[in-house]
Formats: C-alpha cells, sequence, structure tokens
C-alpha cells in the first residue's frame, strides 16, 4: 500500500440478480413465494461469474461467454425472477453489521447500502426502484 487516498470510482459492471421461490429449509417458506432466495451473476468479459451464497456454503461458477438476454431468459425458464443492474463501487466505508444471509451477500456484491433491506422481496423492490430512478436521470 501506498498510503494514497482511494477514491470513489463508479464501476460499469454489469450485474442480473436472480431470485428465486424454491427452498429447502422449512422456515424460509414464511418468505414470500417466488423470493426466498437470490444470487448474483456477475459479467467479467466475456464471461459471466454466478455467485451463489447458499445457507451451507457459497457457489461460485463461470459461465460462459453469453448475451445478457440469453442469460436472463435461460433464468426465467427455471422460475427466477431477474433483474438487471450494475455494481456501484462507492465510498470505502464499514458497511453496518449484518448477519449473513443470501440478500446480505447480493447487497454488498451490488453495492447497496440498506440495512433494512432484509428479504430477497425486499432487495427486488430495492433494485426495481433504484432502476426507476436511473431512468428518471437520464
Amino acid at each position: 500500500m501506498t498510503g494514497q487516498p482511494v477514491t470513489d470510482t463508479i464501476s460499469r459492471t454489469a450485474v442480473l440478480v436472480a431470485f428465486s421461490g424454491e427452498t429447502d429449509i422449512a422456515w424460509l417458506r414464511v418468505l414470500k413465494p417466488g423470493f426466498r432466495h437470490c444470487f448474483a451473476i456477475i459479467e467479467d468479459p466475456p464471461y459471466w461469474v454466478l455467485y451463489d451464497p447458499l445457507s451451507h456454503r457459497t457457489n461460485v461458477e463461470v459461465l460462459g461467454d453469453f448475451d445478457t438476454d440469453e442469460l436472463e431468459r435461460w433464468f426465467r425458464s427455471r422460475n427466477c425472477q431477474t433483474v438487471r443492474t450494475l455494481q456501484f463501487n462507492g465510498p470505502i466505508r464499514k458497511q453496518p453489521f449484518a448477519i449473513f444471509t443470501c440478500v446480505e451477500a447480493v447487497k454488498r456484491i451490488v453495492g447497496i447500502r440498506a440495512p433494512w433491506v432484509l428479504t430477497p422481496w425486499q432487495l427486488y423492490r430495492r433494485l426495481i426502484e433504484n432502476e426507476r430512478l436511473n431512468i428518471r436521470k437520464q
């Protein structure tokens, strides 16, 4: 390390966040159907990287060279709802303390600081709202 300050940067890395209703964990069935688990697919041209934080392990897998639309159709054909977003690298500061869940893991991949977003459904709504705000700004 050089001791130089780190500047804020905005990354243009595309992220596809997927939401699933499938679960083998009984207590997760209290969550909104279709929104019981979430994971991220991160673009690393020419590939995509699947980041799937499960309760017993985290799966990381390099996927092929897919078009975003093709990848999104594939996940939707497997009953996953998807949201396209961009990864944000904001100011470097500590994230608030949180229990490690799929939602918390995906929030950190995307760069969302939202301590009260706790469920996949809340994350979905937050991402949709962020996309609406981004469209209005353009």
